[in-house]
């Protein structure tokens, strides 16, 4: 535990204490009720025990442990995006190598070698596929089979494994002279990375929380009726503030940034996440679906889950490292 900071393992304490909480209250009020009145809400808060325990066992040995978790995450979204759009019987021997690109991919993160991990999926994965696809002599449907299977990797893969590499972010030179003095902890110093993700993910859920509650209290005009009617600009504003102000409030407690710096990171994740979602929504429209799976009861599957993170990873790490790297 040495590589997590003060502040990221009471942050870490904080949210085991908020589970728990929210844990009694529902078995409480099932007790007092005498039968469960929110089913679905005790499978959500399982399902959040469960995903927030896989979380701390893989990142309490090492930061390396946990970015193994996250490329099991990313063959499980892929896996969830394949299934559900319609692929040609051909293409299944192209699917092996599009697998195969998981495992490379964190490991160039892992090492935390980002020459490669910027343009192994983008380039050589972008040649790679067509020319395989090309081999095989079928022409039929070959610009959605290409265009399908490399849109997929790009937000499986490639999108999620921008919270791999910036678990194991290393300030360069000029991000460490910006550091003195900023960072509450000297191992936060060290080993900026976890209290990176940890702001990361955490903003990324509030933020859907905070647009959620201020859409339903304030209601208005919608955004993309046609796409998710519940979206509307009172909830895009409104949580885009809040998560502005909360972010004010955590990064200078968890990561490396300055106030100026947390609140761009605000503006960010807000807007990223919002779109995130919204992208995420249009396609289950498109292929005429509720949910990408039922991997994580009460949540859909894991495509549901990280919807917005797919669009708030790339863009925050990119912001990070062009300030810190």
């Amino acid at each position: 535990m040495e590589h997590l900071a003060p502040e990221v393992r009471y942050s870490l304490l904080g949210i085991a204490v908020a589970l728990v909480i929210s844990t009694l209250a529902i078995t409480g009020a099932k007790w007092m009720f005498g039968r469960d009145r929110d089913g679905e809400l005790v499978s959500r808060i399982k399902t959040w025990w469960v995903i927030v325990g896989l979380f701390v066992v893989a990142i309490l040995p090492s930061s390396s442990s946990a970015v193994w978790l996250f490329a099991f995450v990313s063959f499980l979204a892929l896996k969830e995006f394949l299934s559900m759009t319609p692929t040609r019987r051909a293409d299944r021997r192209v699917l092996f190598y599009a697998y195969a690109s998981i495992p490379l991919q964190y490991y160039f993160a892992a090492v935390n070698w980002y020459g490669m991990f910027i343009v192994f999926l983008p380039v050589i994965m972008f040649i790679a596929l067509p020319a395989r696809m090309i081999t095989i002599g079928q022409t039929d449907g070959f610009l959605r089979a290409a265009g399908t299977l490399h849109w997929g990797l790009m937000l499986t893969v490639f999108s999620l494994s921008h919270v791999a590499i910036l678990l194991m972010f290393d300030p360069g030179s000029s991000g460490q002279a910006r550091l003195l003095g900023q960072y509450p902890s000297e191992i936060g110093k060290l080993y900026p990375g976890p209290g990176l993700l940890l702001f990361l993910v955490l903003m990324t859920e509030l933020n859907d929380i905070f647009q959620f509650c201020w859409g339903k209290s304030i209601g208005g005009s919608k955004v993309a009726p046609s796409v998710s009617p519940g979206k509307t600009y009172a909830g895009l504003i409104g949580g885009a503030l809040t998560t502005i102000v909360v972010s004010l409030l955590l990064a200078p407690r968890l990561t490396l940034m300055d106030w100026k710096c947390s609140a761009i990171a605000g503006v960010i994740i807000a807007f990223a996440g919002f779109f995130g979602d919204l992208c995420m929504s249009s396609l289950k429209r498109d292929l005429k679906i509720k949910d990408f799976g039922a991997t994580l009861p009460g949540h859909g599957g894991v495509l549901d889950r990280v919807d917005s993170l797919i669009f708030t990873a790339p863009l925050f790490f990119h912001f990070v490292y062009y300030f810190y790297g």
